[in-house]
C-alpha cells in the first residue's frame, strides 16, 4: 500500500543543509502496523511529516520517492496533497489535547471533518460521528457527544482523536506517539483499538513510538531508526528478539524489565559521562552538608481530597468530585515509595497535596516529626517548601523559557536564603551540572536549546540546589525515549543513594517502577487499594486491580 524508498529530507541552513533522513526505506502493506522505533533526534516523526506532506518549512524532500497505491506523493500539487490528507492519509498526534480544539464541542469537530471531506447532511454527518465513537469503544456517545474536551480523561481524548482520523476512512494512519502520556490500563485499551482497526478495516498503520514495549506487543514489523539512518528492520520478532546490528541491542538493553529488577540500565551512549572536577566535589560537599541526616520520613492519614463539581441545572448544587478518599501512606525514611494507578486515581493529587500546592478537605499530613499545613497556610517562609521539591512530567513548562541555565539552578539557593553570594551561587549551580553528568560550558544556554532528557537533569539538579529532604517525581521520564530514560533512572538511581533521599516516585509505568522503588501504592478512583514491599508486590500482588495493572503492562517477550 505504501512504499518509500530512498527517503532523505534536509533542512536548509545558514550553516549548510542539514540532514535530518538519509536514505530510508520502509513499505507497509493494508492492514500491517508497521513500527518506527529509535532515540530523540532519530528522525521518527520527520518520516511521518514528509510522508503526510507536512513538513515544517524549510525542510524538504530531497531524494528518493513515495508512493502511496498508485499515487506518487512527491508529484502531488499542494492541493492535491491537501486534498490526499484526511481522505487517504490520517495522522494521530502524542498530545490529544493540543489537537482538539478546546472551544468546539467533540460532534461540531468531528461534523466539519466529516463534511469537509465529503458531501452530507448535517444530521448524516453527526449520525456518523456518532458510530465512529461507538466503534472506538466511547459508551454512551449519544450523550456524551456534545461535551468538550476538557470533559473527558486523556484516553478517552485520544479515542476521539483516533475517530478524528477515521472520518474518512483513509488508507493509512500514521500514529505519532498515541500512548505516550496514557496509563497502561488506557494505553492496553488505545493498542487494542488500533489491532482492531487495522485487522477489520485493513487501515495500514505507521506506529511511531520510544517504547520498545509497545513494539513488541502490537507491531507487525519494525525499522530502528539512530541519526535519521536505519540500523535494523523487519518483522517485529526477528529484530527484537535476536537483533542484528549492536545499536538494536544496545536499545534492548536498556528496556525496564517488568520481570525482574536491575542494579542500573545499559545505556547505548557514544559519550562517556561527564566528570565532575573540583567545582562538582565542591557542590556535592555542599548538598551532604546540607541533607547530612538523610531523607525524612512521610505519614500521611485519613487524606481527602475534594474538587467542585461540575454544574448541570442552575437550580441544583453540584455536587463535589472526590479525588482523594481517605487515604493513609507511609512513606520510609530514604526509601522509594513507587505510586502507580490510572488516570485520575489521584496520583498527582496525592503529590500537590503533599507538597502544598493545594488544600485537603480532611486528613494529617506529617514530614518527619513536624505537620505539614494544608495548601496556602503553608507559607513561603515554612520549612517545608525547601524541604520537599518537585520534578515534574515536562521539564520543558516547569523551567522558565526566558532565564538561563544558571539563573534557573542559582534561584533556589537565592529563593531560601542558602547562599547569599552570587558569585559562589554561580559556581554551585555549575557544580551541580556536572553532578547531573552535564557539561558546565551550558549553563548560559536557554531551556529551549537542550533535549528532553538533558531538561530534566536539569531540573533535578534545580530541585536538588533546594537541599531537600523529601524529593517528588511526577513522571519524570514518561515522555523521554527508551535510552534516554534509562540514563535519567541511573542519575536518580546514583543520586538518591549519595544524598539518601526520601522519594516518592510517581509513574504509570510499572517496569520502570519495579526499577527504582523499594515500595508500591497503589491507588484506584481516589482510594488506596494495596500497600506492599516492592519485590513481593510485582511476584504476588494482592488487590484484583493491582494484578489487572500488572497484566497490562506490556512485557518484552524476547
Amino acid at each position: 500500500m505504501l512504499d518509500v524508498q530512498g527517503l532523505t529530507v534536509k533542512f536548509p541552513s545558514r550553516h549548510g543543509d542539514f540532514t535530518a533522513i538519509e536514505d530510508v526505506s520502509i513499505r507497509v502493506a493494508p492492514g500491517e502496523i508497521h513500527g518506527l522505533v529509535g532515540e530523540s533526534g532519530a528522525g521518527k516523526s520527520t518520516i511521518g511529516a514528509a510522508i503526510i506532506g507536512l513538513l515544517q518549512p524549510p525542510g524538504y524532500v530531497a531524494a528518493g520517492t513515495m508512493i502511496l497505491g498508485d499515487t506518487d506523493l512527491r508529484k502531488l500539487t499542494p492541493d492535491q496533497a491537501h486534498e490526499m490528507r484526511g481522505d487517504r492519509i490520517s495522522m494521530i498526534f502524542q498530545d490529544p489535547q493540543t489537537s482538539l480544539n478546546p472551544l468546539m464541542t467533540i460532534e461540531d469537530q468531528l461534523i466539519e471533518t466529516i463534511q469537509a471531506h465529503s458531501d452530507v447532511s448535517t444530521s448524516n454527518a453527526r449520525k456518523r460521528a456518532i458510530d465512529l465513537l461507538e466503534e472506538i469503544g466511547i459508551k454512551d456517545a449519544a450523550s456524551r457527544i456534545g461535551a468538550y474536551p476538557h470533559q473527558f480523561s486523556g484516553g478517552m481524548r485520544q479515542r476521539v482523536v483516533i475517530a478524528l482520523a477515521l472520518c474518512t476512512d483513509p488508507e493509512l494512519i500514521i500514529a505519532d506517539e498515541p500512548t505516550t502520556a496514557l496509563d497502561v490500563a488506557v494505553q492496553s485499551q488505545v493498542l487494542a483499538l488500533i489491532r482492531r482497526l487495522a485487522d477489520t478495516r485493513g487501515i495500514g498503520f505507521i506506529l511511531i513510538t520510544h517504547d520498545i514495549g509497545v513494539i513488541a506487543q502490537i507491531t507487525d514489523n519494525v525499522t530502528v531508526l539512530r541519526g535519521g539512518r536505519v540500523m535494523e528492520t523487519g518483522p517485529t520478532a526477528q529484530v527484537l528478539g535476536a537483533p542484528d546490528h549492536p545499536y538494536t541491542r544496545a536499545l534492548m538493553a536498556a528496556v525496564p524489565r517488568l520481570d525482574r529488577k536491575l542494579d542500573r540500565f545499559l545505556v547505548p551512549a557514544d559519550d562517556a559521562p561527564v566528570v565532575a572536577d573540583a567545582r562538582g566535589v565542591d557542590a556535592e560537599a555542599w548538598l551532604l552538608d546540607g541533607v547530612q541526616e538523610g531523607g525524612l520520613g512521610l505519614q500521611v492519614r485519613d487524606l481527602t481530597v475534594r474538587f467542585a463539581g461540575t454544574r448541570t441545572s442552575l437550580f441544583r448544587k453540584p455536587e463535589p468530585y472526590v479525588a482523594l478518599d481517605d487515604v493513609s501512606l507511609h512513606v520510609r525514611p530514604g526509601s522509594v515509595m513507587g505510586l502507580v494507578g490510572e488516570s485520575g486515581s489521584g496520583k498527582s493529587t496525592l503529590a500537590k497535596a503533599i507538597s502544598g500546592l493545594i488544600s485537603p478537605a480532611s486528613g494529617t499530613m506529617q514530614l518527619g516529626d513536624a505537620d505539614l499545613p494544608y495548601g496556602k497556610a503553608r507559607g513561603r517562609a515554612h520549612p517545608s517548601r525547601r524541604l520537599i521539591q518537585m520534578v515534574f512530567q515536562d521539564p520543558y513548562s516547569s523551567l522558565n523559557a526566558r532565564h538561563r541555565i544558571g539563573d534557573i539552578l542559582a534561584e533556589p539557593l537565592a529563593l531560601y536564603g542558602l547562599e547569599p553570594d552570587k558569585a559562589k551561587r554561580r559556581a554551585l549551580a555549575i557544580g551541580m551540572l556536572e553532578l547531573v553528568e552535564m557539561d558546565p560550558s551550558v549553563i548560559d544556554r536557554y531551556p529551549h536549546q537542550f533535549s528532553g532528557g538533558q531538561r530534566q537533569r536539569i531540573a533535578v539538579a534545580r530541585a536538588l540546589l533546594a537541599r531537600p529532604r523529601f524529593l517528588i517525581c511526577d513522571e519524570p521520564t514518561s515522555a523521554l525515549d527508551v535510552s534516554i530514560q534509562a540514563q535519567v533512572l541511573n542519575l536518580l538511581k546514583d543520586l538518591q543513594a549519595k544524598f539518601n533521599l526520601t522519594i516518592l516516585f510517581i509513574s504509570h509505568n510499572l517496569a520502570v517502577v519495579r526499577q527504582m522503588a523499594d515500595d508500591v501504592a497503589v491507588l484506584q478512583s481516589g482510594r488506596l487499594v494495596e500497600t506492599k514491599t516492592s519485590e513481593p508486590f510485582f511476584q504476588a500482588p494482592d488487590a484484583e486491580y493491582s494484578q489487572t495493572l500488572l497484566s497490562l503492562t506490556p512485557a518484552m517477550p524476547y
